[in-house]
């Protein structure tokens, strides 16, 4: 599947809801589009899995920030489902300073026969009403419709990275790079601000929050990164400013490794907590960590995404790809870890069986139910016939989003401003 080209076309965020039913990305544009997943029927089995078009609308415009002189881009950063408790479904979007909750239903009738209306809509004179008649519902096609039900805003003096709706699902958390916000769904106009690590003196900055997640079980814990790659653990239990972390997660650096990038490579990119709640994961330039909650001084796996740019950081670095920031994600049974790199190639690996795979999203090998072949990366000496030199890679082809289906081998890659769907081949 994949959508086509323009700068606002690019995807910034890919989501699955809770039940994988729908797949939802936001782009550079300001657009939400909504995939809903095909119904099995008895004469097609094999097409179930495939996603179409159910919704598309624009989440948010440009805007101008007339104080500051800042334009507002409209690029969506991050999309969050909430859980389905009626028919209709409902997500959170985010540009940099705006969070918005729509609500995405369904229409398949109209009501037919005001007394006080005819068929145009227009009002009618009630001295030319002699009869009185019960309005009628009658079917339509069915329209799907978008509509923003709260609009949270002017609460980020900084860009928002991260949003996260709480397993209590009455609040929500947003994050920027300095703030963490807490957010109840039914009030737009205020906020609580649980962390702020803004110093008084802008000049002894030192850390900036990379992102953040609110753990899936417990409503009272959240984690957040920063770009000196270390993971802080909160509880709003402990204090109403979650200043002072409940535990403090911090790999310390092999000193053989050190050099002028060190610091910018292990800011972390991501953080995710498992589905379990037992651990967290987090992605830094080069690696994927994974840490056990009760283990702060290291992590317990360490996955190598693409060593074999370590001695390519400092043209990296001069064209501006060491500062890009890639997502990962758990499956369903948190057994494995998939992130992206470049030349549109994308990481797996298997934290039972400790096996790892590198796979290709590009138009060559993606026909309709074509397998992908796993592809190596090799670095000087001789080249074998399916291998890739890493002096060929190209590093404006970049998978920085993924998302997994919450209960299947499904995932949702976005390369650029093309989205593919893979799924576990089907006998």
């Amino acid at each position: 599947m994949e959508l086509k080209k323009t700068q606002a076309d690019i995807i910034s965020t890919v989501e699955f809801n809770h039940t994988g039913e729908l797949l939802a990305t936001g782009d550079k544009g300001g657009r939400v589009v909504i995939f809903q997943r095909e119904q099995e029927s008895k004469n097609q089995v094999h097409r179930r899995g495939e996603y179409n078009v159910y919704s598309t609308f624009q989440s948010h415009e440009p805007e101008f920030d007339y104080l500051k002189s800042l334009e507002i881009e409209e690029k969506i950063n991050k999309i969050r489902w909430l859980p389905q408790q009626n028919a209709a479904y409902f997500l959170l979007s985010t540009n940099d300073k705006t969070v918005k909750l729509w609500k995405v239903s369904e229409r398949d009738k109209r009501p037919e026969g005001y007394n006080l209306k005819d068929e145009e809509g227009r009002l009618r004179d009630p001295a030319t009403i002699t009869t009185l008649r019960v309005p009628v519902l009658r079917p339509m096609d069915l329209m799907v419709e978008a509509t923003p039900r709260r609009v949270f805003a002017n609460a980020h003096t900084y860009h928002i990275n991260s949003i996260s709706v709480n397993s209590d699902y009455e609040t929500y958390m947003s994050a920027d790079d300095l703030r963490i916000n807490l957010w109840n769904f039914e009030i737009t106009n205020q906020s609580f601000n649980i962390v702020d690590i803004k110093p008084a003196n802008m000049e002894e900055l030192t850390e900036v929050i990379t992102a953040a997640e609110f753990h899936p079980h417990h409503c009272n814990t959240f984690v957040y990164s920063s770009s000196k790659g270390t993971i802080r653990l909160c509880d709003m239990r402990a204090s109403a400013l979650c200043d002072r972390h409940t535990k403090f997660f911090e790999e310390p650096e092999d000193p053989s490794n050190r050099s002028f990038f060190s610091e910018i490579i292990s800011s972390i990119s991501d953080v995710k907590f498992s589905h379990s709640g037992r651990y967290i994961m987090t992605r830094d330039y080069l690696t994927v960590k994974v840490w056990d909650l009760n283990m702060e001084n290291r992590p317990i796996e360490t996955y190598q995404v693409h060593d074999y740019l370590r001695s390519k950081l400092c043209s990296l670095y001069e064209n501006d790809c060491i500062f890009d920031k890639f997502e990962c994600v758990w499956n369903g049974s948190d057994s494995v870890i998939m992130t992206g790199s470049y030349n549109n190639f994308f990481r797996m690996f298997d934290r039972n069986t400790k096996r790892d795979v590198t796979l290709e999203a590009s138009r060559e090998n993606s026909k309709p139910r074509a397998i992908l072949k796993p592809r190596k990366v090799c670095v000087g000496g001789k080249r074998r016939k399916d291998e890739i030199s890493v002096d060929s890679l190209d590093f404006s082809k970049k998978i920085l989003h993924t998302a997994w289906h919450p209960s299947e081998n499904i995932i949702a890659v976005a390369a650029t401003n093309n989205l593919y769907i893979f799924q576990d081949k089907v006998n």
